[in-house]
């Protein structure tokens, strides 16, 4: 009977590992038979300084949730408070509504007549501020929930046992309960970072230009057709796994020196 249900359950998980697999894996292979517009696409410039534009404005997305999202994990994960369901339910908010109704909200707030927009000297509209926002608002979520469990996953009683020590909370917070939730927020930045990367919808109804890959990708489909959209595709999906994978392997290493020391 062990054997029939692990045979089961191999089976029902292979459906969804192919149902990703396929896609992604015939995007990229279907560009040996068209090596010529693979590598006219991986020659443009322009189809570079679009990817850097994509994965720098990621990055700097993820910098601000891993500032301002890691406190918010700390007490979301630490204390009880009358509306904490409520605060937990507003982080969750990103992940529910249409990013194309996450982007016409942004606008409403950050283009040039918004709350923040008409008095920011800062512009969002077609500019790289309003890329950062739009990436940061649906995946902000992603990485103070990673945050938040890796805080939970800390016993109480070390920060209690540094307390009575005499460590302050700021201390304790710093030399106790970050170093032992480093793996989850790590964990959530690079999956932050991921989410930015892929967003579309939000960024395209604010910040149309500068263009990141998804909507280059987007706009080649539309004027060129799908053969000229695919080798763009190609090129972000190969990088995109190559950086992934880089960074897995790379908080692996951290967990296996944690486990040693």
């Amino acid at each position: 009977m062990r054997l029939v249900f692990s045979a089961v359950l191999a089976a029902l998980s292979s459906v969804i590992l192919l149902f990703i697999l396929l896609p992604i894996a015939t995007t990229v292979t279907l560009q040996f038979f068209n090596f010529d517009e693979f590598l006219k696409a991986a020659s443009d410039p322009a189809v570079w300084r679009v990817i850097l534009t994509t994965y720098y404005a990621a990055l700097i997305s993820t910098l601000i949730a891993v500032v301002f999202g890691t406190p918010l994990a700390y007490i979301l994960a630490r204390y009880s408070f009358p509306g904490k369901g409520l605060v937990e339910g507003i982080v969750d908010l990103p992940v529910v509504i249409p990013h194309t109704v996450a982007g016409i909200a942004l606008l409403i707030v950050f283009g040039s007549n918004g709350i923040i927009g008409n008095f920011s000297p800062v512009r969002f509209v077609d500019a790289l501020p309003g890329i950062v926002v739009a990436m940061l608002f649906v995946s902000v979520p992603i990485y103070v929930n990673q945050a938040k469990e890796g805080f939970a996953s800390i016993d109480v009683r070390l920060e209690h046992v540094a307390r009575t020590l005499g460590s302050s909370p700021s201390r304790v917070f710093i030399t106790v309960s970050l170093p032992l939730s480093i793996r989850h927020i790590l964990a959530g930045a690079i999956m932050s970072w991921a989410r930015g990367i892929s967003e579309f919808g939000a960024v395209v109804v604010i910040a149309y230009y500068p263009m990141i890959a998804p909507t280059l990708i987007y706009e080649r489909y539309l004027s060129q057709g799908l053969s000229a959209a695919m080798p763009v595709a190609a090129i972000l999906i190969v990088l995109s796994l190559a950086v992934f994978v880089a960074l897995r392997i790379l908080v692996g290493r951290e967990d296996v020196s944690e486990s040693q020391s």
